[in-house]
């Protein structure tokens, strides 16, 4: 599976089929989408990048949304635990999900040059890792994975 965020794609439709769907987990889910989350959500979905808790809270307030910083952080801890959104601990920002729906373990790939961030899906008990709790008898329930490098678009063509 290609990582979002990097690859070419109809985002107009992306953002439409995505706010759709959270608008159905969290109706099926009986959770609260009030207006300031959907905005929320629809600034992550459409930015592609990861954003800081301020960042949205200027583009919230600048809609009439609330200026206070309780507002973003209400927002954005409703849409990470609804499975919405990620927090990029290494960047302190979120990002939408782009698997929401799912049963995952996502990784992301940050960007240093446009600061981008691409959601991969990776299994938790495959590879070194997997392996390495396996031969310790460890079960693993959360994995956090984030890598830094340059996108496609960033990357200076081949000589």
């Amino acid at each position: 599976m290609a990582a979002i965020g990097f690859c070419a794609h109809d985002h107009t439709a992306c953002v439409a089929d995505l706010m759709a769907h959270a608008r159905a987990h969290c109706e099926k889910e009986g959770l609260k989408f009030t207006p300031v989350r959907q905005r929320t959500l629809e600034i992550l979905l459409r930015e592609h990048r990861a954003l800081g808790a301020y960042d949205l809270l200027a583009q919230l307030a600048d809609e009439g949304l609330g200026s206070q910083p309780p507002v973003a952080y209400r927002a954005l801890d409703f849409l990470v635990k609804a499975g919405l959104a990620h927090k990029i601990e290494a960047l302190n920002a979120y990002i939408a999900c782009a698997h929401s729906g799912t049963d995952h373990s996502p990784a992301f790939l940050i960007c240093r040059g446009c600061k981008a961030v691409a959601e991969a899906d990776t299994a938790m008990t495959s590879g070194r890792l997997g392996d390495a709790a396996r031969a310790a008898g460890f079960q693993i329930e959360h994995t956090v994975v984030e890598a830094r490098g340059l996108c496609p678009s960033c990357q200076e063509p081949a000589r």
